[in-house]
């Protein structure tokens, strides 16, 4: 019997495999940030969880780019995103402020860990649904990125602060438990990727980004309690304009 013929190996490009790296590295930087808070250095530990974010808007973007999409890669991005924004910044907060409650910090910790797991499960089930369009002009809950930025409020108010105003760790407990509750809500909350300006303007948008990042890196801790604060009034908003339109009658 003739043996049948083997199929050749097919070929990809190697630069196709960048999103996924870009998503490898963004999962070293969330590890690399629980290992610098063991070591007492949260400064570096909010940084790599910052980095990891700033790669996880990355990688999504040279998949469409180089046309890279796939299954593995989007399951990739939200394994990572699990670790990143869910594990990494609540063992952060664990071990910066919550070991004094620990019993009550830790059930924090998991509850906050548990519903990042549920949000970024709803997203992938609903980016998946046919005619699922609610989260492309505004998110459903907190996203998990943006999640890891308000969960760690307490540490930027109490370095923006210089120590005068630290929460006590039960409230942090409580705080970290609120943000999850968020990532499961139905609320709205603002989608910075649809925001649109008029073309006359984006060069004031380019400047105006070039400053954003020179406060980060000049008062990082008043930046990014100002960004958290001014995220919060926007979810406060579209929550208030939510209550202000009249419900459709039943047909």
């Amino acid at each position: 019997m003739a043996s049948q013929p083997r199929e050749a190996p097919r070929n990809m490009l190697l630069l196709k495999l960048l999103p996924n790296f870009v998503s490898i590295l963004a999962l070293c930087a969330g590890l690399t940030a629980i290992r610098y808070a063991i070591g007492g250095n949260v400064s570096m530990a909010v940084l790599l969880i910052g980095v990891a974010a700033a790669l996880d808007g990355l990688d999504g973007r040279l998949a469409r780019m180089l046309k890279s999409e796939s299954a593995i890669g989007a399951e990739l991005d939200s394994l990572c995103d699990l670790v990143n924004f869910g594990v990494a910044p609540a063992l952060v907060l664990y071990l910066w402020g919550l070991r004094p409650e620990s019993s009550f910090g830790w059930i924090a910790v998991l509850v906050y860990a548990v519903c990042c797991m549920l949000r970024l499960a709803r997203f992938n089930v609903g980016s998946r649904a046919a005619g699922e369009a609610a989260e492309k002009t505004s998110f459903i809950g907190v996203p998990s990125p943006a999640g890891a930025m308000l969960v760690l409020l307490p540490i930027y108010l109490t370095r923006a602060t210089e120590g005068a105003l630290q929460l006590p760790p039960a409230m942090t407990a409580i705080w970290m438990m609120t943000v999850g509750a968020l990532m499961i809500s139905r609320v709205r909350t603002p989608s910075l990727k649809r925001i649109t300006i008029a073309a006359d303007y984006a060069r004031y948008a380019l400047v105006g980004a070039v400053v954003l990042v020179a406060a980060v890196l000049t008062y990082p801790w008043v930046t990014l309690t100002a960004m958290t604060l001014v995220y919060l009034s926007g979810i406060l908003y579209l929550f208030l304009r939510g209550l202000r339109v009249p419900k459709a009658p039943p047909a």
